[in-house]
């Protein structure tokens, strides 16, 4: 498919659309396993993959560019976006999981198909670089899609649990996100799982976000979500703190951050300076640009690039709790 020169590009929507909720996911369906950004780099890893899938209960259909690498993409952006096309399209699959993120998502959105997407609505996770796809999609369809973990990837007891109670036994209310259970002890406490309350308080609203870079890269665009009244949900990886200090700076200075009812912060893994010098930690500049917004905020939640994650669904209604230091979704991603 090619985009012509004439056709115009999609327009955000001028009001957001109802929610359209997929089907929750059962074991002998098909899943269709897709590469929206970059490629693995060995075949193996697709087959890996593949496996992970299977060990579910699962089918896999793979996409007809699976293994597609054009230097840090996988394949042309017109092949990724077909291969996403065709598996909504196709009526054997009933869910869709990303081999990875990488980077390039962002590139296919305007080769997308929101009317046959909509038309047929399915479970679509994966995390990192694939947050464009996921809030694209929500944005331009009402589509509940699913900030979780990749294919390409072993799931820890954990992942496993909560990536099960959101897409296959839903119930709500349900807690998600929580730390996994540590028993202190004499000489020991908990570090690495530690929530920290910036802002107490109480908020309610509907979840958007993911990778905090993607959701910068989202603004101005077609494809940015509406923050009014939401619950933020960020993470990041691999980045220095005054990026990341840059990156929440243009959300707020974009007056996004003060439109929002709660964030919800995940890990930042990996984001400490790698360079001598000054530099101030991620948790000043959380309390810097985070606390003056008065509203409820709560860091240490299991969402980002970690062995333990949950999985979340953009567009349902939650509460942040921060006192409790709990995420509960009001209502199931799924049907």
């Amino acid at each position: 498919m090619i985009l012509a020169d004439n056709k115009k590009k999609p327009k955000a929507p001028a009001e957001e659309k109802p929610l359209l909720k997929p089907n929750k996911l059962q074991n002998g369906q098909t899943i269709g396993l897709v590469a929206p950004a970059s490629n693995v780099w060995e075949d193996a890893e697709i087959h890996f993959a593949i496996d992970i899938i299977k060990s579910f209960g699962f089918s896999v259909k793979q996409g007809k560019h699976l293994f597609q690498r054009s230097a840090y993409l996988a394949g042309e952006d017109e092949q990724r976006a077909d291969d996403i096309n065709a598996m909504f399209a196709d009526k054997e699959v009933q869910g869709i999981m990303a081999l990875r993120g990488g980077f390039g998502t962002p590139r296919i959105l305007p080769y997308l198909d929101f009317p046959t997407i909509e038309e047929n609505p399915k479970v679509l996770v994966g995390y990192s670089d694939i947050t464009a796809l996921l809030h694209a999609i929500h944005i331009h369809t009402g589509l509940v899609t699913f900030h979780g973990p990749i294919a390409r990837q072993s799931y820890s007891p954990y992942t496993l649990a909560e990536f099960k109670k959101v897409l296959m036994t839903p119930e709500h209310p349900m807690v998600i996100g929580s730390p996994p259970p540590f028993e202190p002890e004499e000489g020991r406490a908990e570090l690495e799982n530690r929530l920290h309350q910036i802002t107490k308080g109480k908020a309610r609203g509907r979840l958007i976000g993911g990778n905090l870079s993607l959701m910068t890269k989202l603004l101005g665009t077609p494809y940015e979500p509406d923050f009014k009244n939401k619950i933020l949900i960020l993470e990041e990886v691999g980045e220095e703190p005054y990026r990341v200090d840059g990156m929440l700076t243009h959300l707020w200075l974009s007056g996004k951050l003060q439109q929002l009812a709660g964030i919800a912060i995940g890990k930042f893994t990996d984001c400490q300076p790698t360079k001598p010098g000054p530099s101030r930690s991620i948790e000043a500049i959380f309390q810097d640009r985070f606390k003056p917004l008065g509203i409820p905020v709560l860091a240490g939640l299991m969402v980002g690039h970690i062995s333990n994650q949950t999985t979340f669904p953009l567009g349902v209604e939650a509460e942040l709790d921060v006192d409790k230091g709990t995420l509960t979704l009001l209502e199931s991603g799924v049907t």
